[in-house]
């Protein structure tokens, strides 16, 4: 267990479960198959100790009856590895593996788990932070959304609750409604990775393009070669999950009143264009894995990063290339007019 299309822009799935491509309704957990899914939840770890026993506890309470996990412990100083330990003796789901990470931060120690990993053919795979809590449906919720490998590849991602270090609820993510797709993915993630699950299909597309390239955030790179693969991309607008806040995130789930005017000031700064620079990257290591349209879709992003001051806001609309929000979209159209994407 432990040892390696065509473009859909799949519309985000409401409390109902339907698409809003027509209303499609998704399976629900309580369909036949998902109780007995296998999923794999890869689980990265840096002194995490003090609320690791919760969100292990949280995955081993998961209605779905096999759940296995590989956890890559990036050097911890407190109890997080002898806490690991102690799970995986007495984890009765599954398999239970610990792996020492790289040591060159969060998003290096998801690469070499996503590397590292040898899930069976029919196995799914979910990514997961050290201290959040998720809801018992959060796997059922996902696999029932997901077709298996025949269907292609497929990601399953969605909204959060925000707790606090007690595990209060403070807020939420935010609530995004555009369809998900490969040309708002090379603007933006679309959803945290400690909510996604990739079919079969899909995770291997990911293994194989994170032994080509390093990438910025495991969750965004995985919207990006999932959806410019072809592949469907599900968001769900009904969270299944605690996602805690605190001084020690990687990446913070954006609460707070100034949270998103500090967003469009860094993306005016020019720290979008880093992270363009970065993703462009790492595309160019895949070409080959993406479709016909998304490498169009790339190359007219980049000829929008270069276009003179009066033919950006012409090149932007032609592009089709967007933002989850009315005001991202604005913020993003300013960006183009200052040659900062």
């Amino acid at each position: 267990m432990f040892a390696g299309h065509r473009a859909e822009n799949m519309p985000a799935s409401g409390a109902s479960a339907k698409q809003a491509d027509g209303g499609r309704q998704l399976p629900t957990s309580s369909q036949p198959g998902t109780a007995n899914a296998r999923i794999l939840v890869l689980l990265a770890t840096y002194n995490g100790g003090r609320y690791l026993d919760e969100q292990l506890g949280s995955i081993f309470n998961q209605s779905i009856a096999r759940v296995d996990v590989l956890a890559s412990d990036d050097g911890s100083s407190d109890d997080t590895r002898p806490k690991l330990d102690v799970w995986g003796r007495r984890w009765t789901k599954g398999d239970f593996g610990v792996l020492g990470g790289p040591r060159q931060g969060f998003s290096e120690n998801f690469r070499s788990l996503i590397v590292r990993a040898a899930p069976s053919v029919d196995t799914y795979v979910a990514f997961a932070d050290q201290d959040d809590v998720w809801d018992a449906d959060k796997l059922a919720v996902a696999v029932a959304a997901l077709p298996r490998r025949q269907n292609g590849p497929a990601l399953y991602g969605g909204r959060s609750r925000l707790i606090d270090t007690a595990g209060r609820q403070v807020g939420m993510s935010p609530l995004f409604r555009f369809p998900p797709s490969f040309r708002n993915a090379l603007v933006q993630s679309l959803a945290g990775g400690n909510t996604m699950v990739l079919n079969p299909a899909s995770f291997a597309l990911l293994q194989e393009s994170a032994q080509r390239t390093s990438f910025l955030m495991h969750d965004w790179w995985s919207y990006l070669i999932v959806s410019g693969a072809g592949g469907h991309v599900y968001y769900d607008r009904t969270p299944h999950i605690g996602y805690r806040q605190h001084s020690e995130n990687a990446v913070g789930g954006g609460i707070g009143i100034l949270y998103r005017p500090r967003r469009t000031w860094d993306l005016l700064q020019g720290r979008l264009v880093r992270w363009s620079d970065a993703n462009l990257e790492s595309l160019r290591a895949c070409q080959d894995l993406l479709t016909k349209d998304s490498r169009g879709a790339i190359a007219q992003f980049e000829q929008l990063r270069r276009a003179h001051v009066f033919d950006a806001p012409q090149r932007l609309l032609q592009a089709g290339i967007y933002r989850q929000t009315v005001k991202g979209n604005l913020a993003m159209g300013i960006a183009a007019l200052l040659r900062r994407l």
